[in-house]
């Protein structure tokens, strides 16, 4: 049995040993009090008058003579140390050790405790490789394309009996699962928008440009971004790319379509492309053109009206953020550029809307 005496420099475990010498100590009682146990012979207890008189007597003399009562109280203190120092059970202080005492202890599953350790640097890696995706349709889709880079989820009760599929395969799989309600989602999934249900999942690294290319259709739309990071376009724009066909985006940076905010806004075409990546933007357009694709940039004022352009087969639609716009290095890589009619009455469209019109004339051209 251990005692355990806390203190505001450290936890003192305290174990008691039981002696070999302690054959009986079961029939003797408690041999850290003295008190309890059974003898077997113990005899019939006496009269209650004759026991009552005799104490009686007992307190009265203990009442006369101050010196007996101190040395009542004296024999009953050497009569308590003996019991201590007669007891088979011996008394071992363990201070735990500087390199284990900051570790949190971990229940095994026979009840014992142990420290775990868990490095910090590992945790760390983990955590980059791992990231939240959660709205109905975004987790719909992920577990029908990729259900093993699910790391854990969590559901409202109300969604439960649409994700019976992905519950079931959690369950056969040993994925851990969670059923909360709406404020604990809320904290799982980081916002208030989080649609029910929320994944941890394993990120998908994006593609090199060389490893997009090798395995290219002859029919390709690729998506190139320049300084686009609003998550709500980025997850707009990959749905549009999912709903026309095109099935590769060039960022320079891969994890900016993988944020939960534009998996959600995708509403499961995140599922449909890949992010493409390069050393830089630049090269990447360069490889593309070496490979044969057009590269197709926008403007607001200047280009080739959109409902007089034929795409080419293999198109790299380029667009930017829409205060800036293109780095002139970027125009003056594109083979033509294109605009957008309309009425004037406004500087641009939001660039997912632009994407959208453009994919669609790609999509309808190419299908014709």
């Amino acid at each position: 049995m251990n005692d355990e005496n806390k203190s505001k420099s450290s936890k003192v475990k305290v174990m008691y040993v039981r002696g070999e010498e302690a054959t009986s100590s079961r029939n003797s009682g408690n041999p850290r009090t003295g008190k309890g146990g059974r003898t077997p012979d113990r005899k019939a207890p006496t009269d209650r008058r004759s026991s009552s008189s005799s104490r009686r007597d007992d307190a009265s003399s203990h009442r006369g003579d101050s010196s007996s009562r101190r040395g009542g109280f004296s024999a009953r203190r050497d009569d308590s140390a003996s019991h201590r120092n007669d007891s088979p059970w011996r008394t071992v202080s363990k201070r735990p050790s500087e390199k284990n005492e900051s570790l949190p202890e971990v229940t095994t599953d026979e009840g014992l405790t142990a420290k775990s350790y868990i490095d910090p640097e590992q945790l760390r890696r983990q955590r980059q490789e791992e990231t939240r995706v959660y709205g109905e349709n975004a987790c719909q889709a992920l577990f029908l394309s990729r259900p093993e880079a699910i790391v854990r989820a969590w559901f409202v009760q109300s969604v439960t009996p649409r994700f019976r599929e992905t519950l079931r395969w959690l369950a056969a799989n040993r994925k851990a699962y969670h059923v909360v309600d709406d404020a604990e989602l809320v904290k799982a999934a980081g916002t208030e928008h989080h649609g029910g249900v929320c994944f941890i999942i394993k990120k998908q690294t994006g593609l090199d440009v060389a490893a997009w290319l090798a395995q290219a259709e002859d029919k390709d739309c690729v998506m190139a971004l320049e300084n686009v990071g609003n998550p709500h376009n980025l997850g707009a724009i990959m749905r549009s790319c999912a709903h026309f066909g095109a099935k590769a985006i060039l960022v320079n940076d891969a994890n900016l379509l993988e944020s939960g905010a534009a998996v959600r806004t995708a509403e499961g075409g995140a599922e449909h492309v890949r992010a493409v990546t390069a050393p830089s933007f630049h090269q990447g357009l360069d490889a593309f053109r070496r490979a044969g694709y057009s590269i197709v940039t926008t403007s607001s004022h200047e280009g080739q009206p959109l409902a007089t352009m034929a795409f080419p087969a293999k198109t790299v639609i380029v667009l930017g953020q829409e205060g800036e716009g293109l780095h002139e290095e970027t125009l003056r890589q594109g083979d033509v550029s294109v605009s957008i009619g309309g009425t004037g009455n406004i500087e641009s469209l939001n660039v997912s809307v632009a994407a959208g019109i453009l994919l669609g004339e790609w999509w309808r051209q190419q299908k014709a």
